[in-house]
């Protein structure tokens, strides 16, 4: 599999990637399942206090059923990158994202705990098939590119949940989580119809099996080693996602003594720079190089980590959040494009199972140390955490060259 772009050097003017065909209808359509896939996960998780009130949940049952999403997404994860080398990565694309849309009816109706866990698993299942069957397309189209467009993709994943949280809070008081849900999940179905008509369509790619900027792929357990370094790497990167998910908000209303509307703001300007760092990640990509890049990225979030952990003013945490979403922004994506250059959609599953298990550590680890410490000397593990993201992507590029 080759490299998704020479480090250092600009692409060929004569190579398949100009900037008309940039923007394929393949791409097109990828990026619609991105952004469907974000719409519907955020659609969910806005209405959970519903579907919580709804079974009579306790918290600590409500944790177990959502922990029912993780076992499902990671159980599923590494059949599907066997899939995906069988039927194709497309293929598998349209019925996962056609399972999610569906499944994401379901937790309305159910009217117990233990029924609210098994639909759950479905749910998930269908997240992690939709996320490794993507992302391996898309490294195949990245490739076929090769263009560093893989942060393009996930910025749609991104503006996909601001929007599903967008719609679904408007839609809270006027309408009950039941219809709520048929509705996402109509959209859902909608878009992989169309969609995916669009992308079964599109030409195949036939990524050339040499890396143009190594002269060569890595195989056996080089390929295998450099795929558990950049899984380490997403694991790192959404480590710091999970925690800031569950735990900025509280940090800002009590050790920086924030309003309650300026510590949800947090998070949102968290959320909103990284879509923005994911939109300019592809003109990042090519002027910085991949390694930089994400080198840069790890880097920067630590800082800001750093600054919005230890800092005493309002002010200086909100901007710290902002340089935390910029830097991490990038990571995530370049790692599992990587990945899958490396190993096919086996490699995607393998970056893509741990970076899962980055997400799925990150809240309780916070919780224990803040306990054990204190809320600012915990979110510090975000920071290191995301160094080490940076120094990991350098240790793989020299892997690569040795």
């Amino acid at each position: 599999m080759p490299l998704l772009n020479k480090t250092e050097a600009r692409p060929s003017s004569t190579a398949p990637s100009g900037r008309s065909s940039s923007w394929s209808a393949a791409r097109l359509a990828l990026t619609a399942f991105f952004a469907v896939d974000g719409f519907l996960f955020a659609s969910w998780v806005v209405r959970i206090p519903d579907v919580r009130a709804q079974v009579a949940a306790s918290h600590s049952a409500l944790g177990l059923a959502l922990l029912c999403i993780s076992a499902g997404a990671v159980a599923t994860m590494a059949l599907i990158g066997r899939l995906c080398l069988r039927f194709g990565s497309r293929r598998v694309t349209v019925v996962s994202v056609g399972v999610l849309s569906l499944a994401v009816a379901l937790p309305a109706h159910t009217r117990s705990v233990l029924g609210l866990g098994a639909v759950l698993l479905l749910f998930g299942a269908g997240y992690g098939a939709a996320n490794v069957a993507m992302n391996s397309a898309a490294v195949d189209l990245v490739a076929e590119l090769r263009r560093p467009v893989m942060p393009s993709f996930h910025a749609g994943y991104s503006l996909g949940g601001l929007l599903g949280a967008a719609v679904g809070g408007l839609l809270a008081a006027r309408i009950d989580a039941a219809r709520a849900l048929a509705l996402a999940a109509g959209l859902g179905l909608a878009v992989t119809l169309a969609a995916g008509a669009a992308l079964l369509r599109a030409p195949a790619v036939r990524p050339p099996a040499v890396d143009p900027a190594a002269g060569r792929a890595p195989a056996g357990r080089s390929a295998g080693l450099l795929v558990v370094l950049l899984g380490l790497v997403a694991l790192c990167t959404a480590y710091g996602e999970g925690a800031l998910a569950d735990w900025a908000t509280l940090h800002l209303t009590d050790d920086v003594h924030a309003s309650a509307p300026v510590a949800a703001a947090g998070y949102a300007a968290f959320a909103f720079a990284m879509t923005a760092g994911r939109l300019s990640g592809t003109w990042l990509s090519e002027r910085l190089g991949q390694t930089r890049l994400m080198l840069f990225g790890g880097l920067a979030a630590c800082a800001g980590m750093a600054t919005a952990a230890l800092a005493p003013s309002v002010p200086a945490v909100l901007a710290g959040f902002v340089l935390v979403g910029l830097g991490l922004a990038n990571v995530f994506p370049l790692a599992v494009a990587r990945a899958g250059a490396a190993a096919g959609p086996q490699g995607v599953a393998t970056a893509s199972t741990l970076g899962y298990a980055g997400m799925l550590v990150g809240p309780p680890v916070i919780g224990f140390l803040a306990d054990a410490l204190s809320l600012p000397a915990a979110l510090l593990t975000v920071a290191a955490a995301a160094a080490l993201a940076g120094l990991l992507a350098v240790a793989v590029d020299r892997g690569r060259a040795a």
